[in-house]
């Protein structure tokens, strides 16, 4: 009974739901609240940068975590209170000093989500076999974003009804309300359905054993054969995609005689947030198993060019500004799709060529940082250069700035090399 409920499919679902929520929520609901609050594309990608840092910074406490009885209990124990943050956000609205005080707020929640990040992606490492781990791929990233559909979609369209009838901080103290109570009922199931995946016992189980631990875990990382290179293919591997996620949703909302769409709130919800989402959604699933099948060895350049070349979506839409919702809601679909099979390229990329080794799981959480770095370098430049060229001009650097990795790509390796080790270490089928 205790296996049946600890079938994969009853907790990887609601594992990742719970990981993705919190970073739509920050990532993306946060921005579009704010462009609701009449904010510049620029002002808003840098807010939106400096909460993605957590993401960059977690792999430095990530040791820290293994003082734990279990990575069950540090995944719960976040959900719950990243939901409290996020619901904070509800209150913080109703101060004159709303930004900084949900800034405040949602800084917490980042540093939350960013922990639990660690503990999660261990805990799913921890519990599945290397080839379940390929096999569930795209299921992680389906219900990783899972989260921007209900965050994006349902959320957003609830947001702009409501900011219609009962005006903007209304409308938002009622949506960030929601997406607390949502992870505060997530932890409460997670507690029941999450395999317990005890944490290994440590020599020295104390702050300044970990801490020598930390110490290793970095210079093991940084030991490993070709890691300068692995870590410019990560960083570049989403620098068009970190662009287009942070000003394509404002591009639609941006009124007509500025370039963009002129959508309302409720209109992108239901355009970028429900079909694309879904969209995405069948692309993670089917890029998982394609990668699987294929290799990632043979796959990768597939899964770049799945990944950037749908951003021409974005420039046919600046060209021909079209009006109606389903032309938009197709082409935003072709994007997401794109977008979804090519993700899993980058998270096997860390999961199986970077990560293996004395410290996999630390090492994996170590190369989720450097890929939010790169996210963060190039969300935090993203609204002064569209400010800067127009959303015309924008679109076509978006596409430029998939050439280097897509090149890279055929010259590095894609099998594991431990550090330590001559040969490469085949990667799983």
């Amino acid at each position: 009974m205790d296996a049946a409920r600890h079938n994969p499919l009853k907790w990887i679902p609601t594992l990742y739901l719970a990981q993705g929520l919190p970073y739509f929520a920050i990532a993306l609901v946060f921005g579009q609240m704010m462009k609701s609050m009449n904010m510049s594309n620029a002002e808003i990608s840098h807010w939106l940068a400096f909460l993605g840092g957590a993401w960059i910074f977690k792999p430095l406490w990530s040791p820290f975590l293994e003082l734990a009885s279990s990575k069950k209990l540090v995944v719960v124990s976040l959900q719950l209170f990243g939901g409290v943050c996020l619901g904070l956000v509800a209150l913080a609205l109703q101060f004159p000093f709303w930004l900084s005080a949900s800034v405040a707020v949602l800084f917490l929640a980042s540093i939350a989500s960013a922990t639990h990040d660690i503990s999660c992606d261990g805990l799913y490492i921890a519990s599945l076999s290397t080839k379940a781990q390929a096999q569930y791929a795209g299921w992680t990233g389906t219900f990783f974003n899972a989260g921007r559909l209900l965050a994006q979609g349902g959320l957003l369209t609830l947001a702009g009804y409501m900011e219609k009838t009962y005006g903007v901080t209304s409308a938002w103290t009622v949506i960030f309300g929601i997406i607390g109570l949502t992870m505060c009922a997530l932890g409460s199931y997670n507690f029941w359905a999450l395999p317990l995946s005890p944490n290994p016992r440590m020599d020295d189980h104390t702050v300044a054993g970990v801490a020598r631990t930390l110490k290793e875990v970095i210079v093991d990382y940084f030991r490993k054969p070709g890691i300068w290179v692995s870590i410019l293919f990560i960083i570049l591997f989403r620098a068009g995609e970190a662009q287009v996620q942070t000003i394509g949703p404002l591009f639609l909302r941006e009124a007509r005689e500025a370039g963009g769409l002129g959508l309302s709130t409720a209109e992108v919800g239901a355009v970028y947030g429900t079909s694309g989402t879904i969209a995405f959604i069948i692309g993670s699933i089917a890029g998982g198993y394609f990668t699987s099948w294929l290799s990632l060895r043979r796959a990768i350049l597939f899964l770049i060019l799945a990944m950037n070349l749908p951003n021409l979506v974005f420039y046919y839409l600046s060209h021909s500004l079209p009006a109606d919702l389903t032309q938009i809601g197709a082409a935003l679909s072709l994007e997401m799709f794109g977008y979804g099979f090519g993700f899993v390229g980058v998270i096997l990329y860390m999961m199986q060529v970077v990560a293996p080794g004395k410290y996999t799981t630390a090492h994996y959480a170590f190369s989720t940082g450097v890929m939010q770095l790169g996210f963060v370098l190039f969300r935090w430049i993203s609204g002064d250069i569209q400010m800067a060229l127009g959303y015309k001009n924008f679109f076509v650097w978006v596409l430029l700035a998939a050439i280097p990795v897509a090149i890279l790509s055929q010259f590095i390796p894609m099998e594991s090399r431990k550090q330590g080790q001559g040969e490469a270490v085949p990667e799983a089928a």
